[in-house]
């Protein structure tokens, strides 16, 4: 079983990359803005709250939150080709409740056309301990493979599981093999919309049977990762580094606050590191001329995001504030939120017209990383559709914007779908005969990015 000792308190900082400077009468202001948490001493005293307008990071006091964690397995019919898939995702799941912190509340779903809870039942949660770790493993021993498939009742079951405890980070961890063929697509969409701010979770696809495409829906409307695990083997060390991520988990429920000014609108609001997520449709009211944009639960890491503005045109020589963007957290008692961190977002017209036109590197950066991850998806769907030219257009073009930025693994993966003739140019061929792993891997992991050099 993992020891985990109980996690420090993370500090968070707010940094704001961007080209301030605008031509006459321009209105479209960018920046990227990197959010760090970072582990401090547990119980440290915050500090003063923040000035109003000025960037500064505080610490959350009190020592990291307690969690709770609903693995939710699927069992239909197809999980039993080979035998291996369902002995294997026991073991898995054995092996995440190994890594679970003492104390920490758990449950597990069994899904198939239906959900059902395995342990401990009764709508309830059990509390992390060596008994509790021992009764749940014996109740996995009982999972065999039949029925159908309708993620949306296992997630519902999970986000009712979760409304019971208190903890501030709430987690799934759900695995399927196959596709969500036994409810209708507006069904799951509205189990992703009424557990969407309940709780993160991360979805992973085991073998090449399933949708990818449906995988990666539920991780990106629930703040979670998506992977493919195409070898069953492979499931037991994936679900432990899992919950090991979430166990590094301090504080839930954070949000992206943006602030503008009377006159100005936000365009967009995207998660680029480490993922390509959109986030402009989640945005919640937060009073007048603001907005919270979830970002879920954090632990010691770091994310970028980018921001588009649109600010009113002005004359030479005139500035502005763009966007106040600010980190809040809840408060349980209903008060003001807290505020964690602040960043400003400015725009400086002027007639230098090298100072206007230049793109800020960080935001040059991640506008390709973005397009990059949109060329390999419409790439592959093009590819699947039979449409030659165009998929090699598309793909051709993500080999080009992968070698710019030193996507070394996106490369790579590429290189498995298309022959490069000339990356510096985008010259690619496709491959005649390209495995199912290899083409649900590239579409898998086409949104994960690489860092800017700052």
């Amino acid at each position: 079983m993992a020891n985990f000792s109980k996690p420090s308190v993370p500090r968070f900082s707010v940094d704001v990359y961007q080209n301030v400077s605008l031509p006459e009468g321009g209105r479209e202001v960018n920046a990227v803005v990197t959010v760090t948490a970072s582990g401090t001493a547990a119980g440290e005293t915050p500090v003063s709250p923040l000035p109003a307008l000025s960037p500064a990071s505080v610490p959350l006091g009190g020592g990291a939150p307690d969690a709770a964690v609903v693995i939710m397995v699927d069992c239909s019919g197809s999980m039993d080709y080979p035998p291996a898939k369902m002995r294997s995702a026991r073991e898995a799941t054995a092996a995440a409740i190994d890594a679970l912190r003492e104390g920490v509340a758990f449950a597990v779903v069994a899904g198939t056309h239906q959900a059902r809870e395995v342990y401990p039942g009764g709508g309830r949660l059990a509390a992390a301990g060596a008994m509790t770790r021992g009764q749940a493993k014996e109740a996995l021993r009982k999972l065999s493979p039949g029925g159908g498939t309708a993620i949306g009742t296992w997630l519902r079951l999970a986000e009712r599981l979760l409304a019971s405890s208190q903890a501030s980070v709430r987690h799934g961890i759900l695995l399927t093999d196959g596709r969500n063929e036994h409810e209708e697509a507006d069904a799951l969409r509205a189990s992703l919309d009424t557990c969407a701010g309940r709780f993160t979770c991360d979805a992973r696809g085991v073998g090449t049977d399933y949708e990818v495409k449906e995988v990666m829906r539920i991780a990106s409307a629930l703040l979670g990762t998506a992977e493919i695990v195409a070898d069953p083997a492979g499931l037991a060390a994936d679900f432990t580094g899992m919950m090991e991520s979430v166990m590094g988990k301090e504080v839930g429920d954070v949000s992206l606050r943006l602030w503008t000014p009377l006159g100005a609108e936000v365009l967009f609001v995207k998660q680029c590191a480490p993922t390509v997520e959109e986030l402009t449709g989640q945005r919640l009211a937060a009073g007048p001329r603001a907005g919270d944009y979830p970002t879920g639960s954090w632990g010691d890491e770091s994310r970028d995001y980018h921001v588009c503005i649109r600010v009113p045109s002005a004359g030479v020589g005139q500035e502005m504030l763009a966007a106040r963007v600010s980190l809040v957290l809840p408060t349980p008692d209903g008060s003001p939120p807290q505020v964690l961190a602040q960043g400003l977002v400015r725009a400086v017209w002027t007639d230098d017209l090298t100072a206007s036109t230049s793109i800020n590197p960080q935001v040059a950066h991640y506008t390709g990383q973005a397009e990059l991850a949109q060329a390999i998806q419409q790439g592959l769907d093009l590819r699947k559709a039979g449409d030659v030219d165009g998929a090699t257009a598309k793909l051709g073009r993500a080999v080009q914007l992968a070698s710019r930025s030193g996507h070394d693994a996106t490369a790579k993966l590429l290189a498995k779908v298309v022959d490069v003739v000339d990356a510096a140019n985008g010259t690619v061929r496709l491959k005649a005969n390209v495995s199912k792993e290899a083409e649900m891997t590239l579409e898998t992991r086409s949104t994960k990015t690489v860092r800017v050099k700052k």
